[in-house]
């Protein structure tokens, strides 16, 4: 006979407490027994990542929980059974299903309704939101955020104080040039009766002025013109234009990547994340893990540094990327189990291919436009390819970026990073 599962009952009355005075969403929902498959009314709380349920809004023990971490939550249709007939079944079918899925195998999923649309997706999306892992996540990259702005922080107090020194030297140099002119004007005073006479006496030297006037602008616009078109030609400039459109490329071919991760994710991977979830399965959840692992927090990394990424391309020309890979760098170890895993993945793809509904199943997926004729295959075999790529172009970037420049160093820590992974 097996052991029940022992936990902190009292710690866990304490949570569900808490859930019902600060839950993150509470409110009556219907729920599916699974034993006999009708509907009864209770009242949840969401705290964290545990759904509670009571039997009321008032009850102060819950009649059950749910720990919602690792689970996914999807809007359903109606079941089929609540088709237009008499006014009980007009009711249900008003009625807007979800569904609460579990990663393990066997687990049957919670089944949830309620009479509201809006009630129903501020349901959904709070659970979405209650996941332990993806805060981590988040909280790793806002510490990443938060090093680089008191880095710029200080960057800008040191600026500051050179300002200050600055603006104070300025004043001492205004402070003598006022000096120097009241001196001019002293002596301008003096000469100015002489000048007047002399002009006077010869009108010609005015026509003379104005053409030494012309021709002096004339060799100083030509001398400027020289200096520009000199620098233009001149390797650094050659160097930065080339640095400019690496950049450029590289935010063209990430945004390809974030979509085609887009596609793996919301064409491949939730779509049999349900299948494996129905009554007749063509694929179990097992399998499903080990085809796509860590394809969803890839897509999640992948669109923050493509959004960091446009946010440098809107501060041209000054392009600064290396805090960029700062963000990057400490996630790679979801890379590590990804690379591992890829010929594991697709002899597992392989060996489900062999059940002919999974095979046909997957040929519909594989049909959809935004796939473009493109396997899964070929889409599971696209991040093996990203790392080698961002190598290269910090190879690209390091060969037309000055040793003396700012971020030199840690784009060569990036790149000796990537590098290691990909040994």
């Amino acid at each position: 006979m097996q052991k029940s599962v022992r936990y902190n009952e009292g710690h866990a009355l304490y949570l569900a407490l808490l859930a019902r005075k600060e839950g993150t969403k509470r409110g009556y929902l219907s729920k599916k027994t699974a034993e006999t498959n009708r509907w009864h009314e209770k009242w949840f709380a969401l705290y964290q990542n545990v759904l509670f349920y009571f039997e009321g809004e008032q009850s102060a023990r819950p009649a059950g929980m749910y720990m919602l971490e690792g689970c996914n939550c999807e809007r359903v249709p109606a079941p089929k059974g609540c088709a237009a007939g008499s006014a009980k079944d007009a009711a249900l079918d008003k009625q807007h299903y979800f569904t609460v899925l579990f990663g393990h195998e066997g687990q049957k999923p919670l089944e949830l309704r309620c009479e509201d649309e809006v009630d129903g997706d501020e349901w959904i999306e709070a659970i979405h939101q209650a996941s332990y892992s993806d805060i981590l996540i988040e909280r790793e990259v806002l510490m990443q955020k938060y090093i680089h702005l008191v880095q710029i922080v200080e960057t800008e107090k040191v600026a500051a104080n050179q300002l200050r020194h600055q603006l104070e030297d300025q004043d001492t140099e205004i402070e003598r040039l006022k000096s120097e002119i009241i001196a001019l004007n002293k002596t301008k005073e003096k000469m100015r009766p002489y000048q007047g006479n002399q002009e006077d006496e010869d009108p010609d030297i005015k026509k003379i002025k104005k053409v030494q006037s012309f021709m002096r602008g004339w060799l100083c616009r030509r001398k400027w013109k020289t200096i520009v078109q000199d620098y233009i030609c001149s390797p650094h400039a050659e160097s930065m234009r080339k640095r400019n459109q690496i950049v450029f490329n590289m935010v063209e071919a990430e945004s390809e990547y974030v979509h085609q991760l887009y596609v793996l994710v919301n064409c491949f991977l939730r779509p049999l994340r349900m299948a494996a979830s129905s009554k007749k399965p063509p694929i179990s959840h097992d399998d499903v893990s080990s085809i796509f692992l860590n394809s969803e927090t890839i897509m999640f990394l992948h669109e923050i540094f493509h959004q960091g990424l446009k946010a440098r391309i809107a501060n041209w020309p000054t392009l600064i990327l290396a805090d960029l890979f700062d963000i990057l760098l400490p996630m790679l170890n979801i890379y590590q189990e990804f690379v591992r895993n890829h010929q594991y993945s697709l002899q597992v793809l392989a060996n489900c291919k062999q059940n002919r509904d999974f095979d046909k199943l997957l040929k519909q997926y594989e049909a959809n436009p935004a796939c473009e004729g493109r396997m899964l295959e070929t889409f599971l075999t696209y991040p093996m390819f990203q790392i080698p790529r961002y190598i290269i172009t910090l190879h690209e970037l390091l060969a037309h970026t000055p040793h003396e420049h700012v971020e030199r160093k840690s784009l060569e820590f990036a790149k000796s990073k990537l590098e290691e992974l990909s040994r």
